[in-house]
C-alpha cells in the first residue's frame, strides 16, 4: 500500500491546511448530501428545512465532544500538553464521542421543536456512516490508527520510523486498520439501504439502532487489530468495552420499540 505523503497538503501566505482537515470537509459534505439526499427521496415525511436548521447544531457538537472524549481518553498526554488540545489537524477524534454530541444535541432540538426524534435519527444514519467511511482516510494522512504488523508489504500500510509506537521502531508495514473500518461503514450502508430499510411494517428507530449495532460489532473486532488505543481496561480497549455497551443497548432499544404495538 502506498506510504502516506506529508500531512500538510499545501500552504495559503505560511498557513499550513492540513490533508486531516480536508479529509473532514470531504466526511461532513458527505454525511450532509446524502442526509439531504435520502430526506427527499426516501423519507417525504421529514422536513428538510428543519434538518437544515439542526445540521449545524450537530456537526459542531460532534466535532466538539468527539475532540474531547479523545482528549480525556488521552488526558495523560494532554495534561503536559495543553496546547495539543486544540491542534485538531494533528488528528484525535473519537467516533463515540461524536455519535454522542450529536445524539444529545439532535434530543435536545427534538424536544424543543416537539419532533420525532427516531423518525430524524433514522435518516442522519445513512448520512453519518458514509461520512465516517470517508473520515477514516483522514488517519492515513496523519499515520495513525494503523494496526498490528503486517508480514506482507504490499498489503500493508509503510509507516514512517517517527509515528512507529514504541518496541515496534523496526516494523516498517502495518495493517492499515483504517482502511478496514472505512471498508466496514461501507457494508453497513448497503446492509441498511438495501436490507433493513426495506423490511416490511419497519418502525421509526430500526435504521438508528440497527446501524449502532452494526457499526459496534464491526468496530470491536477491528480494535483487536490496532496498536494505538489510547486507554486500556485491563486488556481490554475502551472502545472495545463502549461498543458492547452500545450493542447491547441498541438491541435493548429495538426490543423495546418492537414490543410495542402498532406505529411508534
Amino acid at each position: 500500500m502506498i506510504s502516506p505523503p506529508s500531512s500538510v497538503a499545501f500552504s495559503i501566505n505560511g498557513f499550513d491546511i492540513h490533508y486531516y482537515g480536508l479529509i473532514m470537509f470531504a466526511a461532513i459534505t458527505t454525511a450532509v448530501w446524502v442526509i439531504c439526499f435520502m430526506a427527499k427521496k426516501y423519507y417525504k415525511s421529514v422536513d428538510t428545512d428543519l434538518i437544515l436548521d439542526i445540521l449545524p447544531i450537530i456537526i459542531l457538537s460532534s466535532i466538539l465532544c468527539a475532540r474531547l472524549y479523545y482528549v480525556a481518553m488521552d488526558w495523560r498526554f494532554y495534561s503536559t500538553h495543553l496546547k495539543e488540545i486544540i491542534a485538531l489537524w494533528h488528528g484525535g477524534m473519537s467516533i463515540h464521542g461524536g455519535i454522542l454530541g450529536g445524539v444529545v444535541s439532535g434530543l435536545i432540538f427534538a424536544k424543543i421543536k416537539k419532533l420525532n426524534f427516531l423518525k430524524y435519527a433514522d435518516v442522519f444514519s445513512f448520512g453519518l456512516v458514509l461520512g465516517q467511511a470517508v473520515g477514516r482516510f483522514g488517519n492515513y494522512f496523519n499515520c495513525e490508527a494503523f494496526g498490528r504488523p503486517c508480514s506482507i508489504p504490499y498489503l500493508g500500510l509503510y509507516i514512517p520510523p517517527s509515528f512507529r509506537p514504541a518496541g515496534f521502531e523496526d516494523v516498517a508495514y502495518y495493517h492499515p486498520a483504517f482502511l478496514y473500518e472505512s471498508i466496514w461503514d461501507v457494508f453497513v450502508f448497503l446492509v441498511l439501504f438495501f436490507f433493513i430499510r426495506k423490511i416490511s411494517g419497519i418502525k421509526d428507530g430500526t435504521i438508528f439502532f440497527s446501524y449502532l449495532i452494526l457499526y459496534s460489532l464491526g468496530r470491536f473486532f477491528i480494535e483487536w487489530c490496532r496498536l494505538d488505543s489510547v486507554l486500556n481496561i485491563g486488556s481490554m480497549p475502551v472502545a472495545q468495552i463502549v461498543s458492547i455497551l452500545i450493542i447491547f443497548a441498541a438491541v435493548f432499544a429495538l426490543l423495546l420499540i418492537y414490543k410495542k404495538k402498532g406505529k411508534n
